[in-house]
């Protein structure tokens, strides 16, 4: 399939290192379909969304559509393709806007990922073919206010009574809450760490959406309050007792955080590459000066090796070789060279670049999100570290 965009071929050839032989026919169609899906519902838009604080619910279906819901899983509705045609997908969303590919993230490799991976055969076939429709929109309610890294010490709890589940307790930071139909909470038991199919109109359950960010402001984050929510027997996942249930949840996040954030670091280097062509500044082009061209050389760079990350990752992860340290390396690397591309990009735009006039500014804004959730920087490091030395130094 042929996309139209209003970057010129040769600049995103040149970025991407005329990588496409690095892809098969199939990785590339799923980049072209995505690729023109953001080009003509979410670029256009992504300036007033942000500004507005207004996450474009009619698009949601038109996401389903795409294929993307849940992509990597199979059956029950979803594409089952490859780990490197979602991370395409996941660069050229977070491309128009960090909003979408969180948006996908958050139903696909979070709830989805969770249904499929620890549910039961009912759960599965009840929620996962509205899931990968957009249909039904799920969210995952793991992070709580005191302690968004520190999981082991989760405040939420069920507890039995009689045939039934009660919950109670909080979450914050929970993308989607306040849309979603069905939440995927996590609390702690008798057992262990359990997680939980909670609809959204359960009594009990209360969503307020985060309104006064100044970052992610086209998506939807949630305070939740679960105030004695009584459930059946049968809203457990029966297939997980203990934190590896989400944290494999979290580890499809982050992989898709690795691609993600290429597409933003390449949208703020575009409009680098272009202005300093057109800017002319004492007489001549902003391009034709060397301060600029070594700028422009560093940040190149750091994108193509951060696309090389992600790529062998992503081949790794489709080989079944894949351990956490390894992603580990590449959010943190990835979200850092991202954000370290969008400040230069800054510098290159001027004043300017602090408008709406380029999509530099709002990327900054989003990419300062990520580097905080599915880890921060420092959890990563030390999940480097124990691999590299054996020793856990979380507490």
């Amino acid at each position: 399939m042929s996309v139209t965009t209003d970057r010129a071929p040769s600049t995103t050839a040149a970025l991407d290192l005329e990588a496409e032989h690095l892809f098969t026919v199939e990785e590339l169609r799923w980049r072209d379909r995505v690729r023109e899906f953001t080009a003509r519902h979410i670029t256009p838009v992504a300036e007033a969304d942000f500004e507005d604080r207004h996450f474009r619910l009619e698009l949601v279906r038109g996401i389903g559509d795409l294929g993307v819901l849940g992509m990597h899983l199979q059956g029950y509705g979803c594409a089952g393709a490859g780990a490197v045609s979602y991370g395409l997908a996941c660069m050229e969303l977070e491309a128009g806007d960090t909003a979408w590919r969180t948006f996908v993230s958050v139903q696909g490799s979070l709830a989805m990922t969770a249904i499929a991976k620890w549910g039961s055969e009912e759960q599965k076939q009840h929620w996962l073919p509205g899931m990968a429709a957009g249909a039904t929109i799920g969210c995952f309610a793991l992070t709580e206010p005191d302690g968004g890294s520190d999981p082991a010490g989760m405040k939420t709890v069920a507890r039995r009574d009689g045939g039934d589940w009660v919950l109670s307790g909080a979450k914050r930071w929970i993308g989607l809450g306040s849309v979603a139909d069905v939440a995927v909470v996590w609390a702690a038991t008798d057992e262990g760490v359990r997680g939980f199919l909670v609809p959204t109109d359960t009594p009990g359950f209360v969503a307020r959406d985060i309104t006064n960010k100044l970052s992610l402001r086209a998506s939807v984050q949630c305070d939740l309050l679960l105030e004695d929510c009584r459930l059946p027997a049968d809203a457990v996942l029966p297939g997980v007792v203990g934190l590896r249930g989400p944290f494999s949840c979290l580890n499809e996040a982050r992989y898709g955080i690795i691609w993600g954030v290429m597409g933003a670091a390449r949208e703020c280097l575009s409009a680098a590459v272009e202005r300093s062509t057109t800017r002319r500044v004492f007489g001549r082009p902003l391009a034709e000066f060397q301060l600029t061209q070594q700028k422009l050389a560093d940040m190149a760079v750091e994108y193509q090796k951060g696309l090389l990350l992600a790529l062998h990752i992503g081949r790794l992860k489709e080989d079944g070789r894949l351990a956490p340290a390894q992603i580990s390396v590449g959010k943190l690397n990835n979200v850092r060279e991202a954000l370290d591309i969008a400040r230069t990009v800054r510098t290159i735009l001027g004043g300017d670049g602090v408008t709406s006039d380029f999509p530099v500014m709002r990327h900054m804004a989003n990419l300062e999100s990520v580097r905080t959730y599915e880890g921060t920087d420092e959890v990563h490091a030390l999940v480097i570290g124990q691999a590299l030395t054996g020793h856990r130094a979380f507490s």
